[in-house]
């Protein structure tokens, strides 16, 4: 009778569940206002409209970082959670970005010059966009499935990392650049070519087997709070005071970072090789 009641006391309460729902939710709620703004600033011509999106779906990105912890630490993680999650990133990190990639990046070009040349961008962006949405919902299911996966350049033992990119930072780094210009929608083909290239490139980290830093091994319940209040204000303030050159650097900095490791792994590797060889 004791261990049915001690066993009762631990299990939490039902309306624990709905907690990490609610962030989920709120998590669909800003890709869907993300989306409305996109097409706000399309019907408008008001570039402010993009700049909002952007911030939008990053503004998501702590919504899909609390769901998860809040259900871990109050012990309600569900397979109904974990699929209603990945439904949600499907919509403010996949299908959001990828609206607001092609309407801010090739459907505001000017009607100037070869119109020709102009439409068949435009379907090339189209196209692009539609893979990058494909890569993030190919990310998610082989995140959904595999177990303990592992990418083709391993890193250091104590650290966790990521097999390709996660669709919430590949997100966050198509939504810096946008936010970086203001919202100011590209007017030149040959930037749209560019951003072509940069969204194609995004995409394909998605899907790769490169290792991503994943920052899971930082256990934030353990830590001193005196000590983490001070660093939450002091990466708070700088993101508040120059959030157009921050959010920026952080994605660019994270897209090198996986770029970078895969060089260098396969540098050391060819290095190696050699030695052996001789």
């Amino acid at each position: 009778m004791a261990e049915v009641i001690e066993r009762r006391r631990k299990q939490p309460r039902r309306a624990m569940y709905v907690l990490p729902s609610l962030f989920t939710a709120g998590n669909i709620a800003v890709g869907f206002y993300a989306i409305l703004q996109s097409m706000q600033a399309v019907t408008t011509g008001d570039h402010n409209y993009f700049d909002r999106a952007a911030l939008a779906i990053a503004f998501a990105m702590p919504f899909d970082a609390l769901d998860g912890r809040i259900a871990r630490m109050t012990n309600t993680a569900s397979e109904f959670g974990k699929e209603l999650d990945s439904l949600a990133d499907v919509i403010t990190f996949g299908v959001a970005p990828a609206i607001l990639a092609y309407l801010w990046g090739f459907r505001m070009l000017p009607e100037l010059g070869n119109l020709v040349f102009r439409q068949k961008v435009m379907d090339l962006g189209m196209f692009i966009c539609f893979l990058f949405l494909i890569c993030g919902a190919s990310r998610l299911a082989r995140f959904n499935i595999t177990k303990d996966p592992q990418p083709q350049n391993p890193g250091r033992p104590d650290r966790k990392y990521f097999v390709g990119m996660p669709i919430p930072a590949a997100a966050g780094v198509v939504v810096s650049v946008v936010h970086c210009f203001n919202g100011s929608p590209v007017d030149n083909i040959w930037v749209a070519l560019l951003w072509l290239t940069f969204v194609s490139f995004v995409g394909f980290l998605m899907v790769s087997r490169w290792r991503f830093w994943s920052g899971k091994e930082i256990n934030l319940s353990h830590g001193r709070p005196f000590r983490l209040l001070i660093l939450l204000t002091l990466a708070i303030v700088p993101i508040y005071l120059f959030h157009q050159y921050v959010l920026i650097a952080l994605g660019l900095g994270y897209t090198v970072y996986g770029l970078f490791s895969r060089v260098s792994y396969g540098w050391m590797r060819r290095r190696a090789s050699h030695a052996a060889s001789n």
